[in-house]
């Protein structure tokens, strides 16, 4: 458990913050209103949240599958779940925006990000043999398909200079470079960015840090790799799990990296941190993700 020095010779080794024996934790996202991080147990229907500032950490949702999420500029949690469901949260208050989406009946949201402007660019998986799907939630409430024939939908990030989009397909081995216009949130040319092999693992969740470069977990690979401007693997640490899912940088300063896994149902009783969230200490800090700004129908809410 060490990682490769970005300067130096210093190691760091994962810390281990809380372990709810995720099925699939995913999604982690800091909430800089509240300074605490969020993230999902995708299967269970579980949400939960951590305060650095006391060190607890408690389950705060249970219901449907959700996949991904955003906040949004108020501090209210945009979900994105099962069937195609949207919807708003706030402290179990929950309000759909988007009901359902026909052709996702089947499927369930992944990794979500919100663009500058607060649209959100949301993945799906399919549940079995069907293809996942990219949208793009603009700030009206209007939905627009963006790609179809995915694999599996995942981690995404904007450059710096906002004229790129990073966007991962995890079955294809894949990460791509989209051409991104900030004016309009439409994707355009790609190109490959980065490969993987068999023996690398999966990409999965991907954030970017202060100096613009790529972060990827990699499931089945057991770390976090750092890329550099060529797509090649310049960093890694290594986590004591293999189903490594997803990371995202945290704290007030955006000095931590928070990463979750996976397999607390698959590993149970030979991998006692499987499914858990861990921390370490970045060298170089993060960026702070963008809020969505969708606006919210007035209909009635319910609790969950």
């Amino acid at each position: 458990m060490s990682i490769k020095p970005f300067a130096d010779s210093v190691s760091a080794r994962p810390e281990l913050i809380a372990n709810y024996g995720c099925e699939t934790g995913e999604n982690p996202l800091w909430h800089p209103h509240e300074r605490r991080l969020y993230w999902t147990d995708i299967p269970t229907g579980r949400l939960f949240r951590y305060a650095p500032s006391t060190k607890t950490h408690e389950q705060c949702y249970q219901g449907r599958p959700v996949g991904g999420f955003t906040i949004q500029a108020d501090g209210a949690l945009l979900l994105f779940m099962d069937r195609g469901t949207i919807a708003l949260w706030r402290d179990g208050i929950q309000r759909e925006i988007v009901p359902e989406i026909p052709l996702e009946r089947q499927c369930c949201f992944n990794d979500v990000i919100a663009d500058p402007y607060g649209r959100v660019f949301c993945g799906t998986v399919p549940n079995g043999e069907g293809k996942g799907r990219l949208y793009r939630l603009d700030q009206d409430g209007s939905l627009h398909l963006l790609l179809g024939d995915i694999g599996c939908s995942n981690g995404m990030g904007f450059t710096l200079d906002r004229k790129s989009f990073y966007y991962t397909d995890s079955l294809a081995r894949e990460i791509y470079l989209f051409s991104y216009n900030l004016e309009d949130g439409s994707i355009g040319d790609r190109r490959v960015f980065a490969r993987f092999d068999e023996a690398e693992g999966l990409p999965d969740g991907a954030t970017l840090d202060a100096e613009g470069r790529l972060w990827c977990a990699l499931w089945d690979g057991a770390s976090i790799v750092r890329l550099s401007t060529d797509g090649k693997i310049a960093e890694r640490i290594n986590l004591p799990t293999p189903q490594v899912s997803s990371l995202t940088f945290g704290g007030d300063d955006y000095n931590d990296i928070y990463i979750t896994t996976a397999g607390g149902n698959t590993f149970k009783g030979c991998d006692h941190v499987a499914g858990a969230l861990f921390r370490v200490k970045a060298q170089i800090p993060g960026v702070p993700e963008f809020f969505s700004r969708i606006e919210v129908p007035v209909i009635a809410p319910h609790t969950t």
